[in-house]
């Protein structure tokens, strides 16, 4: 089944649907081994999902923002590793579709390979030293020109995919100008390695890892862009991060629910569902996600109904729906563990790697510390009423 050539969303949630069902018992599986999850990605490239936000003019299905994020929900809601993964390079895709930023012929063969065998790709800008690169720090990382091409040398950090990325969109300062620009390196390249670092106890799934690149020679064409200081565009396609943590957070309410409907203590004449205060829970956690969903997808439309200019004022509006729902998220786990009460600690419940999972999110950009000053700004520069109050 290719999910790039079913006509209607239904038809490719379908496809979809049937092949993440396996995801949620490799998840737990994966998770206790610390292994990745290397079925899941086999078999997204043999439905061909990478494909689905190549534009249509290159081949691919060209979906909408909102469309990807349903998917990437779905996705999610069976592994969150596996949808947050996955969704950097849906995303990457979705925004150089729209934007053309690269040259012609670069986008056309990356298109090209993706739609062939599958191929990956994710951008590669944290470095240990430098912390986040929405924070401002510089690379370390440096390319040099030497006989027509480029050569780069650095380590990256947070290389989500790391196991199965074929190419990586890597951030390096240019010795000779001093600039900051992105450079396309394939996995083949000479000098490319992957030091298997990842140790984190939330979203051990997403092996990302560390990416060390010594003297890797790579074309003059390698240069896809260059950073632009200063204030960055607004970019819809980064809303794939709260639809991940939605996804857990909807698994976590699956969860809780049918924990509710079984579990029957001998103190009880029937399940705990029938419980005003595990009511009460279950109703908070759908009153929150509810809220979470409305808040992503209205605000997901708004982009895809907008043309460059509006895009351009929807900073303010992106970065609240993933902290907004990114924190609902945390909450909701939090409720549907409380539903579970002492069983949710357990190994053997998901909800233990739901809850270390949905607190990744807290520190996927944009960070909660830098967007709540600029809503300030954001809420004064466009107030209505500009009299004094009396």
């Amino acid at each position: 089944m290719d999910i790039t050539q079913a006509k209607t969303f239904e038809e490719r949630m379908d496809i979809l649907s049937e092949t993440v069902a396996p995801f949620t018992e490799r998840a737990a599986r994966n998770d206790a081994e610390r292994t990745f999850p290397f079925d899941n990605f086999k078999e997204l490239k043999a439905i061909n999902y990478p494909a689905l936000t190549i534009p249509k003019e290159y081949g691919g299905a060209g979906i909408s923002l909102s469309e990807m994020l349903r998917y990437q929900e779905s996705i999610s809601r069976a592994d969150g590793s596996t949808g947050l993964s996955i969704g950097w390079h849906m995303g990457i895709l979705k925004d150089l579709g729209e934007t053309k930023k690269w040259d012609e012929s670069v986008l056309e063969d990356l298109f090209d390979d993706i739609k062939a065998r599958g191929a990956l790709i994710n951008n590669c800008a944290t470095e240990k030293q430098t912390g986040s690169p929405t924070r401002g720090g510089k690379p370390s990382t440096t390319a040099r020109k030497v006989d027509g091409s480029w050569v780069i040398d650095g380590r990256k950090s947070f290389t989500s995919m790391a196991p199965v990325l074929d190419y990586f969109n890597v951030t390096a300062v240019i010795e000779e100008t001093g600039e900051v620009g992105y450079f396309l390196v394939p996995r083949s390249a000479d000098g490319v390695a992957i030091d298997e670092t990842w140790d984190s106890v939330a979203m051990t799934g997403t092996g990302s890892h560390d990416l060390v690149l010594t003297n890797v020679h790579v074309t003059e064409k390698a240069l896809v862009e260059i950073s632009t200081p200063g204030k960055k565009q607004p970019a819809g396609w980064l809303l794939h991060i709260p639809a991940c943590y939605l996804g857990i957070a909807q698994a976590a309410q699956d969860y809780a629910i049918r924990f509710a409907q079984d579990y029957s203590p001998n103190s009880l004449n029937g399940p705990i569902i029938e419980l005003p205060n595990v009511k009460q829970k279950i109703g908070e956690i759908e009153l929150e996600l509810q809220r979470a969903r409305h808040f992503l997808y209205s605000v997901a439309r708004q982009w895809d109904d907008a043309d460059k200019e509006q895009r351009s004022k929807m900073a303010a509006e992106l970065g609240a729906v993933k902290v907004a729902v990114t924190n609902s998220a945390v909450d909701i786990v939090d409720l549907a563990m409380r539903v579970a009460g002492a069983h949710s600690l357990s190994e053997q419940s998901p909800l233990q790697r739901y809850y270390r999972d949905v607190r990744a999110g807290l520190h996927n950009p944009p960070m909660e510390d830098m967007l709540v000053p600029s809503l300030a700004d954001f809420a004064v520069a466009n107030q209505s009423v500009k009299q004094p109050v009396k």
